[in-house]
């Protein structure tokens, strides 16, 4: 019998296989590939939800077991995942400096908002107003993640390339039964391809699409990510990611027109020198309309369970949601109700 089935290997389901292989538990994890939005992802940590200077919840705590995570991934899969990078934040004026002095006497923001602002000339970008720098920042190579990830698990057997048939998945004792596998436990981690899931279809995924651009730009000369009406992040080799956009409405994997002129604007109010745009990317984020994960055990069926809904913040939240949901199947530790599934169903 195996421990655990896992059906998607994005963000979630890469986060919770990891947790359960490194409890010595076996797995078998199904994709078909049809979700693009850890694929395309920024990859950005950031303990500062910066549109209203407030902290994401848990910042220092989900921090601490992201770091530590991908540090073994990173041996694990032998090559550099995570890159710690600042993030600064353009000032548009002195009332947004004294915005950001009044956010760092915070207790809960100091840790993560610098009280030196910071005046380096980046001589693409004009910033007379200076920028403030945000701590414990950076990005994780999500491209690279999925795609060594997945190497590993089909090297050692524990992938299967199919669709995932619902109809074919039974309730046994002890576990469930899909076609020849046998297992204690079933872990739907989806992305936005939740909504063919009869099991949970009726959860509150919204859905917001998000397109971004790869672009060369050799006068760029950026060492840091810099965060303003959009972000831009530096890969090295003059390339940078840039994005994103946030639409409610498309819900396809598809880059559109629309989003191009959105970027294109946008980019050419930051930046002043040339550049190319070597891939247009777009995908679904998986969202909730409470800005919370969807996580735990369905109301009828003990051994079928979620983890989705992590937002743009998958980097940062899936190693900590998938311990959760880990604890709780195994040591029946109680989810934190702001991300447990029972708050929807009280509610009906």
């Amino acid at each position: 019998m195996i421990d655990y089935l896992i059906v998607g290997s994005g963000l979630a389901g890469i986060s919770f296989s990891e947790v359960a292989l490194l409890n010595n538990k076996s797995i078998v994890v199904f994709d078909n590939d049809s979700q693009n939005s850890s694929k395309i992802a920024g990859g950005l940590y950031n303990p500062v939800i910066l549109k209203r200077f407030s902290e994401v919840s848990q910042a220092s705590e989900h921090l601490l077991l992201m770091n530590d995570f991908f540090l073994i991934l990173e041996k694990k899969l032998q090559c550099r995942l995570n890159f710690k990078t600042p993030i600064l934040r353009k000032f548009f004026s002195i009332e947004e400096q004294n915005n950001w002095f009044a956010a760092s006497d915070k207790v809960n923001l100091a840790p993560f908002l610098s009280t030196s602002l910071i005046f380096k000339k980046y001589s693409a970008i004009d910033s007379p107003f200076g920028y403030g720098e945000v701590l414990q920042t950076g990005y994780i190579d999500t491209a690279s993640l999925l795609i060594k990830y997945k190497e590993f698990l089909v090297r050692n057997q524990l992938f299967e390339q199919e669709s995932f048939d619902y109809s074919l998945l039974q309730e046994v004792e002890n576990g469930i039964r899909y076609k020849s596998f046998h297992a204690r436990h079933i872990i739907f981690a989806e992305g936005f391809g939740m909504h063919c899931n009869h099991y949970f279809k009726e959860m509150p995924l919204d859905g917001t699409k998000g397109e971004l651009f790869i672009i060369k730009a050799p006068q760029l000369n950026l060492d840091v990510i810099v965060n303003t009406s959009l972000f831009i992040l530096p890969l090295g080799g003059d390339l940078y990611k840039v994005g994103a956009t946030y639409n409610w409405i498309d819900k396809t994997d598809n880059p559109t027109k629309g989003g191009k002129a959105e970027l294109l604007t946008k980019i050419k109010d930051v930046i002043n020198c040339e550049f190319e745009i070597t891939a247009h990317l777009a995908g679904v984020r998986p969202t909730v309309k409470d800005r919370r994960p969807l996580v735990g055990t369905h109301p009828n069926h003990d051994s079928i369970h979620i983890l989705n809904g992590l937002g743009t913040r998958g980097v940062m939240l899936g190693p900590a949601m998938a311990k959760a949901l880990f604890d709780k199947i195994e040591y029946q530790i109680p989810l934190d109700s702001t991300i447990d599934i029972k708050r929807f169903h009280k509610k009906k």
